[in-house]
């Protein structure tokens, strides 16, 4: 896969067809199936619609490898186990704190020993320190995301928020879970956002306006995947394999096509996830909001993947920042915006906690060097525009598309570190993008000649026009505010008749590239 660097383990013997949202097998079996079950059962109360999604859900992920089901059920048992036993000792601090800590360190061992053990050791053996073997296992598809979900809802088990302290049994914690649109690869989901929705008898019936609108974000979706990103990815892998012989403007069109590809690729997936949410009546959190839009980096992780942004901010950022503050309180040290005023300050109280947090998050992508220096690097780039911000709040950049254009570059490159497969590749890349390697129009391996690369631009040129001129899927639904009132959707003819070419479109476009680059995470 596109995303892989050498060192992640592979994926399980089937291969991800399966699962695929754009898929005809989902499309035309499972969605219709799963729909129709929840429905017919929803006249029943809530219990028999959410055993029969659940069920639903784990076909949906044990189509892939069904050996990778016991895992999912074992966490799921255990870490429900674990927030009842927290629940119940809310008036013994320590022994939760025990606890929690625990079940946080049994949780991350699945993750090591499935993303990162191999990695590790072959790192150990490659500078002589021990010379083990271990044989890279197949990786279970979202374990990941599962994993930081139920961490989360746990350590709110130990603060007890009020959703958690009214108890939610052990179906609504399945199925949250192991819904199937979020399974996989997102959104980060927080059980204050979900599990209130379970508790909702008329969202166990069919609900036309969400129907309509849930079909339209997997409608656009579908479009972004298989017509926009896809088609864009076919430079990428062929240009940085040869990353370090490539020229100036071939080197450019390869960062470009892929920054493009991941961003339609995600953007289509988080559609296509909100939308088969929407279509359950389940509401999802917004995890996409055209993020090459930013005008600073702060503002650019407030827009792309939001709810991971959210989780690492909640349960990372946030006690990283209060335990330094605590230390500089309890030794009389300045704390806030007087700590912020010098340099050894800014460091300690933001900048520290800034680069751990994102050094882990790029950690969390994959096992990879590219995938540590990116995460540093935003850690950098944030602390840079967080210090301008304290420092130089009357030397802003000018506002538009200077702000705009400075983003994505920072964005850019730190985009072609994360898809490298090692870091020579990437700078290779980075240095053939600064005319290194010469300045003609030499293409990666598949564009066929200077034709094909006019086209190819002009694809690109389409592309930037999309993102940057127009209105996303939240503001063409009526999810969002929009300048553009002529594109936002609202139940008519027209609409529907355009919606139903697009969903033609959409589904006559499918085979491409398959995977979402971000099922591997």
């Amino acid at each position: 896969m596109d995303l892989q660097a050498p060192t992640a383990p592979p994926y399980g013997r089937r291969g991800c067809d399966g699962v695929l949202f754009n898929s005809y097998v989902f499309v035309f079996a499972f969605l219709p199936v799963s729909l129709a079950g929840f429905f017919a059962f929803g006249r029943f109360g809530r219990g028999a619609p959410c055993l029969w999604l659940i069920a639903a859900s784990l076909v949906f992920y044990g189509w892939w490898n069904p050996a990778f089901l016991p895992l999912l059920g074992i966490s799921i048992l255990g870490n429900f186990a674990v927030s009842r036993v927290l629940l119940a000792t809310a008036d013994r601090p320590r022994l939760q704190g025990w606890l929690l800590g625990g079940a946080v360190g049994l949780n991350l061992a699945a993750l090591v020993h499935y993303k990162y053990l191999s990695a590790m050791l072959g790192f150990l053996r490659l500078h002589g320190v021990a010379d083990l073997e271990f044989a890279n296992p197949a990786l279970p598809l979202g374990i990941s995301f599962f994993t930081f979900t139920q961490i989360g809802y746990l350590a709110d088990c130990r603060g007890a928020s009020p959703v958690v302290r009214r108890g939610s049994g052990w179906l609504d914690y399945a199925l949250f879970v192991t819904f199937f649109p979020h399974l996989i690869a997102g959104p980060v989901l927080h059980h204050r956002e979900i599990m209130p929705q379970f508790a909702v008898l008329a969202n166990f019936r069919p609900i036309g306006a969400n129907m309509a609108v849930g079909l339209g974000f997997f409608t656009l979706g579908l479009l972004k995947k298989c017509l926009l990103a896809d088609p864009t990815g076919t430079v990428v892998a062929p240009g940085f394999a040869q990353a370090d012989t490539i020229a100036l403007f071939g080197a450019w069109q390869v960062a470009l096509s892929y920054s493009l590809q991941l961003y339609f690729d995600f953007s289509g997936y988080s559609d296509m996830a909100v939308g088969l949410a929407r279509i359950f009546n389940l509401r999802f959190p917004v995890n996409f909001n055209s993020p090459y839009k930013s005008r600073s980096v702060i503002e650019y992780w407030q827009r792309w993947h939001i709810t991971l942004t959210k989780y690492l901010t909640q349960y990372l950022f946030n006690p990283l920042t209060m335990a330094v503050l605590r230390y500089r309180v309890a030794r009389g040290f300045p704390i806030g915006r007087a700590a912020q005023a010098s340099i050894a300050g800014f460091v300690v109280t933001l900048m520290l906690p800034l680069c751990v947090t994102m050094g882990l998050a790029g950690v969390w992508h994959g096992a990879g060097w590219t995938f540590l220096v990116f995460g540093l690097l935003h850690g950098a780039y944030l602390s840079v525009n967080h210090a301008w911000r304290a420092w130089r709040p009357s030397a802003s950049l000018p506002d538009g598309w200077v702000r705009i254009g400075v983003t994505y570059l920072a964005v850019l490159v730190g985009a072609v570190i994360f898809r490298a497969p090692d870091l020579a590749a990437a700078f290779d890349l980075l240095a053939g993008m600064l005319g290194f390697h010469g300045v003609g129009f030499a293409v990666p391996e598949g564009a066929k000649g200077l034709g094909r690369l006019v086209l190819d631009i002009g694809w690109l040129a389409v592309l930037y026009a999309i993102v940057w001129g127009a209105p996303n899927t939240q503001e063409i639904l009526g999810e969002a505010r929009t300048r553009a009132a002529a594109l936002r959707w609202r139940l008519s003819l027209p609409w529907a008749i355009g919606f139903g070419f697009a969903g033609a479109v959409g589904l006559l476009s499918i085979g491409g590239t398959g995977e979402f680059l971000y099922f591997q995470f």
